[in-house]
């Protein structure tokens, strides 16, 4: 490589690609598209370049803040973890761990630190109230993956590049470049798949970006997905359509499964989902006949009330149309590290497990150790044994991104104490007693342990730091284990290194005892030896890419992976085109694919009320996302947030016009739990009887730190999404489909 210039893996969204960032000293002087990068080949959307403006952020935050008198100041490392046990340490002594209530936000799952040392950080200090952005977004695919195939990560994922006809529901992947679904150029990608011939159906109740370039798009009533899908799996059964092909033997359930599906016909559907039978009937056709196809449903439809049997219902149509597992359907990647689907024996596993116990004020249910996100201002308010009486976030900002955001922000106002591990001081953090930053993006090695399971294309990259870490600094993971050691007793000056060694032991144990691994019955001692002399996250990639399913096996296959092997490949190492992996792939009890879970059908049924019609007329809210702002914190970074206003209301004229509201105009509008003023965007875009407001904004609170953000604030829209309308299987946050009212400005107000 040219002095001056590094690969990178962007940490912006979920497509990862590939960057060079050119540098002149410690500055940034241009980021561009990686040509040589083995995933995205040179493609880097707008984010990309504003990786710059977050490393020399002003706002970003360079030392610890405490805070005294009301006012956050800058104290050192160890005043700063000396101030957490003090807050800490008298209430988890009065009334236990459950005192304690941690939240990890979104941008964990794109930092090697946190993503690696939150974990261990959970398994270390035990309270049952965890949450996280999980139960905001895709929670419902996870659970219904899990209770399928036997592990959540076990996403099924259009193969794009050899598909002839992609159904998507509820997603925007020119905008995201997927979710659950890594691909970088989708746009390019969709050429391509039009250019052999394909098309691409898109169903949103808004023309979006993606549906813009679709062959067709069908616009759907809010929350009908699933109906949808259930009428075409009923339509492919009942016209003897449905061939699994080499998976029938592996199914189990079909019979329950089309018994279930009775009277979920396209004629019953139609008039509630607002697309006809005939265009439904067609559908479940060019499915069945196309010489592959796959299915793929995101964010609009897993936010919703039936959001994990709608998840579940995406791959029974993979499967009944033959496209589960095979080329140019819906696949399963291969992940180099830090899968569960590659872990243990092949084919049969324990799966998941749902339901363990009941949140204290609702009961609502836990899945995958944590409790709705919903949840969480009740449970620091009630008062009682196990009220929540400190917080402790990491990388996640809930006032924003959480439903009923006013009423979440009051909540953390009232806690006992409260720390934040985050970069900025925002309209979370901003009520923390303490906030712990750590580095820049550029100032630590990156490694994606949770996306190459729903990627495109086998492949793993890893990047070292650009830049050196400033003098003072305090990596993401020292600060997890420190913060660990404060909540274990073991002080604030707890032995890192000790606890470091501590993490790798235990993970290096379990895979020496762990039934199919490829090191059982290995030397742990000798395994240690061979990770020496590299610590931290390093430590725990270069063990999960040896001991992996392309690894080198410490020795035991000479030609396979390591970080040193990655080091050595700047532009990352392409491990090939996806395969079929079932039944390998499996980890269910019974070794089958599960068409037919009992909490699902139970679901199922549910839904079936549904087909009475709507329970009322009015307006229904959803939301959207800009290719410049997919999360909140971006909109701080001046060349992500120039240009005109993104943060509107989009209003079909036909909802506009009997309230006399005309284009750029102020309105009200009002949800059961709150009210905002915004900006009217009149578009046919928009399904009548639906309006669209993005997520991540109003930047408007006292306190924050946020001089570009806050120069153009936009309005929050989860101050309308209500805390108490949760999915019910994976306790989801229902956040599109919400009842709303539009009306216009008084003369006063205006």
């Amino acid at each position: 490589m040219p002095e001056g210039q590094q690969p990178r893996i962007c940490p912006f969204c979920e497509a990862t690609c590939g960057l060079l960032v050119e540098t002149r000293g410690t500055k940034v002087e241009r980021v561009r598209g990686d040509p040589q990068d083995v995933f995205s080949g040179g493609f880097m959307c707008p984010k990309g370049t504003a990786l710059a403006d977050l490393h020399e952020d002003p706002d970003r935050l360079r030392a610890p803040l405490l805070r005294r008198d009301g006012r956050h100041q800058e104290v050192s490392w160890d005043e700063a973890f000396e101030a957490v046990e003090r807050g800490l340490s008298p209430i988890l002594e009065a009334d236990g761990p459950d005192a304690l209530g941690i939240y990890l936000g979104n941008p964990n799952v794109h930092n090697a630190s946190l993503g690696l040392y939150g974990p261990a950080l959970l398994r270390g200090f035990r309270s049952r109230n965890r949450f996280s952005a999980s139960t905001l977004d895709q929670f419902p695919k996870q659970v219904a993956a899990g209770l399928m195939f036997g592990t959540s990560l076990s996403v099924a994922v259009p193969d794009i590049d050899r598909c002839q006809f992609l159904l998507v529901l509820g997603a925007n992947p020119v905008v995201s470049n997927g979710s659950l679904f890594t691909v970088p150029d989708f746009r390019g990608r969709l050429r391509a798949l039009q250019g052999r011939g394909g098309k691409l159906v898109v169903v949103d109740p808004r023309r979006s970006e993606t549906a813009a370039l679709a062959d067709r798009h069908l616009s759907i009533r809010p929350g009908t997905d699933g109906l949808l899908l259930a009428a075409l799996a009923h339509h492919l059964l009942a016209e003897d359509l449905a061939k699994p092909g080499r998976l029938r033997d592996l199914g189990s359930g079909e019979g329950a499964l089309e018994a279930a599906l009775e009277g979920f016909s396209p004629d019953a559907v139609a008039t509630v989902c607002g697309i006809p039978a005939n265009r439904i009937r067609e559908l479940a056709g060019e499915l069945a006949h196309s010489e592959s196809a796959a299915v793929y449903g995101r964010i609009g439809t897993t936010t919703t009330e039936f959001g994990t049997t709608t998840s579940w219902l995406v791959d029974v149509l993979n499967y009944l149309t033959g496209n589960l597992d095979r080329p140019g359907g819906a696949m399963f990647p291969r992940a180099a590290a830090f899968s569960p689907n590659t872990r243990g024996p092949e084919g049969r596993g324990a799966g998941i497990r749902l339901h363990r116990r009941r949140s204290r004020v609702r009961a609502a249910p836990e899945v995958f150790g944590e409790f709705p996100a919903a949840c969480l201002a009740e449970e620091i308010e009630t008062p009682g044994t196990g009220r929540i009486r400190a917080l402790l976030t990491l990388a996640g900002n809930p006032a924003l991104s959480a439903p009923n955001g006013a009423r979440l922000s009051r909540a953390m106002a009232s806690l006992d104490f409260m720390v934040s591990v985050d970069i900025y001081l925002n309209e979370t953090t901003r009520h923390a007693d303490v906030i712990l930053p750590g580095g820049s993006p550029l100032e630590q090695c990156h490694f994606d342990s949770a996306f190459p399971n729903f990627a495109i294309r086998n492949q793993v990259r890893y990047s070292p730091p650009v830049f050196p870490a400033p003098e003072g600094s305090l990596p993401e993971w020292k600060i997890l284990l420190r913060l660990l050691g404060v909540l274990q007793g073991q002080g604030p000056h707890a032995d890192v290194g000790a606890m470091d060694d501590a993490v790798i032991g235990i993970q290096v144990q379990a895979s020496i005892d762990g039934a199919g691994s490829p090191l059982q019955g290995r030397s742990a001692q000798e395994i240690l030896a061979a990770l020496a002399p590299r610590v931290g996250p390093e430590r725990l990639i270069d063990f999960a890419l040896r001991s992996g399913p392309y690894g080198d096996h410490f020795g035991g296959r000479p030609d396979g992976l390591s970080l040193d092997e990655l080091v050595a490949h700047p532009h990352g190492i392409d491990l090939g085109a996806l395969e079929p992996r079932l039944p390998e792939l499996l980890r269910t009890p019974s070794g089958k694919i599960e068409l037919a879970p009992p909490l699902l059908l139970e679901d199922l049924e549910r839904m079936r009320a549904l087909l009475s019609g709507p329970a009322e007329e009015g307006l229904l809210l959803v939301g959207r996302r800009h290719l410049r702002s997919n999360n909140s914190w971006m909109h701080n970074l001046p060349r992500l947030a120039s240009g005109r206003s993104r943060c509107t209301l989009q209003v079909n004229p036909q909802d506009a016009k009997p309230l006399g509201l005309g284009d750029g105009e102020a309105a009200k509008l009002r949800s059961r739990v709150g009210e905002v003023r915004v900006e009217v965007e009149i578009t046919t875009d928009i399904r009548p009887g639906v309006v669209c407001l993005p997520h991540g904004w109003g930047h408007d609170a006292a306190g924050s730190r946020l001089a570009v953000a806050q120069a153009r604030p936009g309005v929050n829209s989860n101050r309308l999404s209500d805390d108490d309308s949760i999915e019910a299987i994976s306790g989801t946050a229902i956040l599109n489909g919400i009842p709303v009212e539009l009306e216009p400005l008084t003369l006063d107000e205006a």
